[in-house]
């Protein structure tokens, strides 16, 4: 598949002037999470909510487990905080603020939170354009509540498919069968390329910026790292948590406890490495991930 370039695209007059060569918001904001990469090490201060042993390891980046742990605190949940991975700036960062700037497109898609801090962090030094978004799900969207308690105009969440997949999106994203559609498509280097094909198979026309990377931690606390092997759950929200979390347990045979995935991407690659208690929800989000993680524990309690 071949994508749109920029001169193939509508182009509409902005009354903002072109920002400077990129801005310093987003860059500030991406560099200072890519100096941290790998940094989880005997600085680091595990999140639990208890000094119990914990039942649920969480392993999204630092600082960005806080809804999931207070959610399972309600249940009575102790978990523990193992970031897994790190985000950091991908090679086409630079472009996305100009491009917001000078052009207009029917579509922005935005696919997981990341794209969605990344895309806001643009979206703002651009002018805050009007565009109309599809997201892929509830937690995503969520990355938007701030901004549309605003009640800013110019940014519309118009869109989520019927099941939270880049699969569906790409098959439901409204599209007008008598005119040209763009699609302005931030994205994760490591995304594939799932939904600008299946967006260009039916007909529209794509731009996929890679604004951001997701790199996995290598090392981590061992006394941290000891109270994690022996949590019955690990919670899991990409397929890089998964190969992280794989790199560092080594032998994946000698591993029982579980793994809860927030969806079935994740939990196909969590199979495919090995890991063989692996729990995710038909529906992905975060309702759907605590239930998969209820769902394991109570598997636990009966061995």
């Amino acid at each position: 598949m071949a994508l749109v370039s920029l001169s193939s695209l509508s182009s509409s007059p902005s009354s903002h002037p072109p920002p400077p060569p990129f801005c310093r918001l987003l860059h500030r904001r991406i560099s200072s999470l890519s100096s941290r990469i790998g940094a989880a090490s005997s600085s680091f201060v595990p999140v639990s909510s208890s000094n119990s042993n914990p039942k649920v390891v969480v392993t999204r980046e630092r600082g960005k487990n806080r809804k999931l742990i207070n959610a399972l605190e309600k249940h009575g949940i102790h978990c523990l905080e193992l970031p897994l991975i790190q985000h950091a700036q991908g090679p086409d960062s630079d472009r996305l603020v100009t491009i917001l700037s000078e052009m207009a497109f029917d579509w922005i898609v935005i696919t997981s939170p990341e794209a969605g801090s990344v895309f806001l962090d643009a979206w703002k030094a651009a002018g805050t354009p009007n565009v109309r978004i599809g997201v892929v799900g509830a937690g995503t969207a969520s990355i938007f509540e701030d901004v549309m308690q605003s009640s800013e105009p110019s940014l519309d969440i118009a869109f989520a498919p019927s099941k939270a997949t880049g699969k569906v999106l790409a098959s439901e994203l409204p599209k007008d069968a008598n005119k040209r559609c763009t699609v302005l498509y931030p994205a994760s280097v490591k995304a594939s390329n799932e939904i600008e094909e299946g967006l260009s198979s039916r007909g529209f026309e794509v731009m996929r910026l890679n604004t951001y990377t997701t790199v996995l931690v290598h090392h981590v606390d061992q006394m941290v790292f000891q109270k994690a092997l022996s949590a019955p759950v690990v919670a899991v929200a990409s397929p890089s948590a998964v190969q992280a979390w794989v790199n560092l347990i080594s032998e994946v045979d000698q591993w029982r406890n579980s793994v809860a995935c927030i969806g079935e991407t994740t939990a196909s690659v969590a199979k495919k490495l090995g890991l063989k208690n692996v729990y995710y929800p038909t529906r992905p989000g975060l309702e759907g991930w605590i239930g998969s993680i209820l769902e394991a524990l109570r598997a636990h309690d009966r061995i």
